[in-house]
């Protein structure tokens, strides 16, 4: 004899139940990368001078990723500068200063961030490093990640840059919108079945 289906829910209504169950449990993976690998942030020796460059090369960076830099808190500094201040190695006005010894930069928005030692001179020796990260799509906003705008906080931001307040037309939360779209339609399901 067959099983009567449960009253008041019907097959569909099933279907968007399992395909909400399985988008929801999907995990979004973030890494988090030591800056050197198994060197810690110091100044490269001359015959690894291209130790940061190198490193940075051969990662691939998205959004969520963070950076953790780790060095002598008394003998060394990580510091977030401009293109502009990365390329002189000018270290006079950061962005962002981070001195504990153990340093995590939150990469919240694609671009290419810039960091470099606070320490003078060390710089000039190429303890810097230029980090791209990348959209979902693999490009790359032309702006510099994570600069300063005249209307932010004074105030030195200890997890990276705040995403944008709303996002531009060319970067549309995709994932919101069809999460709204299941939701929609689970209610319009529970409410048929409901006979409301």
């Amino acid at each position: 004899m067959p099983i009567p289906p449960c009253s008041g829910v019907s097959s569909p209504l099933f279907l968007v139940i399992a395909v909400v169950f399985f988008v929801s449990t999907s995990t979004i993976q973030c890494n988090q990368y030591k800056v050197g690998d198994l060197d810690a942030w110091g100044k490269p020796t001359p015959s690894n001078h291209n130790l940061y460059s190198l490193w940075s090369e051969h990662h691939s960076f998205k959004i969520g990723d963070s950076l953790m830099f780790l060095y002598p808190p008394s003998q060394d500094s990580v510091y977030q500068v401009s293109e502009t201040a990365f390329k002189s190695c000018d270290v006079s006005n950061p962005i962002l200063k981070m001195t504990d010894g153990n340093s995590v930069f939150n990469l919240t928005e694609a671009g290419v961030y810039y960091f470099t030692s606070g320490v003078h001179d060390r710089c000039g020796k190429k303890q810097k490093i230029a980090v791209t990260v990348i959209l979902g799509n693999g490009s790359v906003r032309s702006e510099t990640a994570g600069s300063v705008s005249s209307d932010s906080s004074p105030f030195p931001v200890v997890f990276g840059p705040m995403p944008p307040a709303s996002p531009s037309s060319s970067n549309v939360d995709v994932g919101s919108r069809f999460s709204a779209l299941v939701i929609g339609i689970i209610v319009v399901n529970v409410l048929l079945a409901a006979g409301i």
